[in-house]
């Protein structure tokens, strides 16, 4: 995937190395990889877009697996998402407009394209010092502290993800339940819903990473925390990366295991 730091908007794709970008106020690293053991393309998309003087918005779109045209579905929303932020490029008020105008035009063309394909989209938007985020699914959006609190965790639009909201399910008997890939809110769908986050002022030690659930189906929230919250991005995220990628090839009976796409972008306010 290239990162850009021009005005130009356009739609990157995720490759296997570890990138990062630098800006005035802040920073951000990318990965993503194709499950290890599949040969058809990588169905995960993602995206860095510089929207403004400080201001950058972050996406990662994930193609619903088992359904025709994932990775047609996860390039077309990013693509809608993109030209709509170019269009309200340096005007930072109209960004959140132009968003959900974004994700509202992807769930349209990606059913007009009429062979059942669908993706999950995670996107946040930063501006001098603040983030929102919007989702839709179950790729993930999560704010953690330095010491590792999590301030802000992204619901997962599914029955298990509500289950574990609710107390039904504990989080690690999620993570190995049969049902785990099943979501009930994906871009691509009449009854599609936009969850829009709190806007969130970043302390200088919080870390930002949006992640496919390839991230989140191989390893806990603590487990992400734990490798996130300290030493350098692109550190940070190669951590994660070789972590998920063993879980993904070397199952065992304690430890979740689910082959899937992976991506994710980790972001920080620089000082």
């Amino acid at each position: 995937m290239s990162l850009v730091s021009q005005s130009s908007v356009g739609l990157h794709r995720a490759s296997r190395a570890i990138e990062s970008l630098e800006d005035t106020l802040w920073e951000a690293c990318a990965f993503s990889q194709r499950d290890p053991f599949k040969t058809s393309p990588n169905e995960d998309s993602a995206m860095v877009i510089p929207s403004g003087a400080d201001s950058v918005v972050l996406a990662v779109a994930d193609g619903c697996g088992g359904m025709r045209g994932g990775d047609q579905a996860s390039k077309l929303a990013l693509r809608k998402l993109a030209r709509s932020i170019k269009r309200a490029f340096g005007k930072p008020r109209l960004i959140r407009n132009a968003i959900l105008d974004g994700i509202e035009e992807a769930n349209e063309a990606i059913q007009s394209l009429k062979i059942g394909a669908a993706c999950t989209i995670a996107v946040v938007e930063f501006h001098r010092g603040a983030i929102r985020s919007y989702h839709v699914g179950d790729s993930m959006i999560l704010v953690t502290t330095n010491r590792g609190r999590v301030r802000y965790q992204s619901l997962c639009h599914s029955p298990i993800g509500y289950a574990v909201e609710s107390g039904l399910i504990a989080a690690d008997e999620a993570m190995h339940h049969e049902d785990r890939h099943l979501i009930s809110n994906y871009v691509g769908s009449p009854h599609m819903r936009i969850d829009v986050g709190p806007s969130m002022r970043l302390s200088k030690n919080d870390r930002v990473l949006v992640a496919s659930d390839g991230l989140f189906d191989n390893l806990s929230i603590e487990e992400v925390v734990r490798r996130l919250r300290q030493g350098k991005l692109d550190a940070c995220v190669a951590k994660l990366t070789k972590l998920a990628s063993k879980r993904m090839r070397q199952p065992s009976e304690s430890t979740p295991s689910k082959p899937d796409d992976l991506t994710m972008i980790a972001l920080r306010r620089r000082s």
